[in-house]
């Protein structure tokens, strides 16, 4: 398989179009449509419908652009050990972020990378769980950073962080005008409250469910929302409550129309992890990343605690008389 043809097929297959992607690729359009359809008879396969509006994937097409991704990744590693037996720490550094950390760290982490590793390449990907695990099993990420990940001889993972997830509600909800809620509730009452979870397969959703449904429970879902900053918004005006880490307000300008109250018995634990594939073989420059991808996550995650986010103000806390005390023997919950 000529690696050129892969790449030109990856391209109209992103872009949708053989125009768009001549243009993007600096090449007359009869000659990429010559190399795409090389490689169709090639693989005796055809790979894309070709229509007046442009292509479409075919169903082999689909399973070779999802191979394609990983291969075309893969020959950039490569190239970049090749760099590193010469000493540069160079190459294309892919990292996936999950939504509820991609404003509390991206801009520490790109200034982390341009000052300790300005010959590498960093990309960014937002998404979550589900999209980082395969883009990780296909090689289109190098290392993501995931909530509570199942453990798998596939993957590599080091702990970052061990968070509770709080009540978030508006500070002017109508409801507590009459009844406000208390600094902290227990499961069972958080459980009868009006909830904005996102849906399954949601790591946090997953979190939640099991915790309840061990004690019996089960969450009064007012609406299922799979957006972080939707839910937020929903929350703000008073559609329900929202169950997550507190730092995930940092992705609001202004997280002051909110009120964090604490969850216990149990406590609801979620572990934050760094992960990257054990079948790969990880360069100088990846395990550079790594270290600055632990030690720029830790930071934020601190100084957000510690009230250290300069850009958004911190959200209102509900006053906290003396927390209840768990019931003996039993201990913070986390579902991994």
């Amino acid at each position: 398989m000529d690696l050129k043809q892969l790449e030109y097929f990856v391209r109209v297959a992103e872009l949708g179009s053989f125009t768009r992607a001549s243009i993007a690729l600096n090449i007359a359009q009869p000659a990429l449509s010559r190399q795409v359809r090389m490689l169709e008879v090639e693989l005796r396969q055809n790979l894309l419908d070709r229509n007046g509006r442009g292509v479409k994937l075919t169903e082999s097409g689909k399973l070779l652009l999802e191979h394609g991704r990983g291969i075309l990744h893969q020959v950039e590693v490569a190239r970049e050990e090749m760099g590193s037996a010469r000493g540069a720490l160079a190459g294309r550094v892919s990292v996936g972020l999950p939504p509820s950390l991609s404003r509390l760290i991206t801009v520490p982490l790109a200034r982390a990378f341009m000052q300790h590793l300005p010959q590498a390449r960093l990309t960014l990907t937002e998404g979550f769980s589900v999209q980082m695990y395969e883009g990780l099993r296909v090689g289109n990420l190098d290392m993501a950073v995931l909530y509570n990940p199942v453990r798998s001889p596939d993957l590599e993972m080091s702990t970052l962080h061990e968070e509770q997830l709080v009540l978030i509600a508006a500070r002017d909800h109508p409801l507590r005008q009459d009844t406000p809620l208390p600094a902290t509730l227990s499961l069972r009452e958080v459980a009868a409250l009006p909830l904005i979870l996102p849906s399954r397969p949601n790591v946090f959703r997953i979190l939640i469910d099991a915790e309840m449904a061990r004690f019996g429970l089960k969450p009064q879902v007012t609406l299922e929302v799979d957006g972080l900053n939707a839910i937020l918004n929903l929350v703000r005006e008073g559609l329900g409550h929202a169950v997550l880490p507190a730092y995930t307000l940092s992705s609001f300008s202004n997280a002051t129309p909110f009120v964090l109250h604490g969850i216990h018995s149990p406590r609801i634990m979620s572990e934050l992890n760094l992960v990257w594939s054990s079948r790969r073989p990880s360069t100088e420059t990846h395990k550079r990343a790594l270290a600055l991808i632990r030690e720029v996550v830790q930071q934020a995650v601190a100084g957000h605690a510690a009230g250290g986010d300069r850009e958004a103000p911190p959200p209102v806390l509900a006053a906290a008389p003396p927390t209840p005390s768990e019931p003996a023997g039993q201990r913070p919950s986390r579902r991994r």
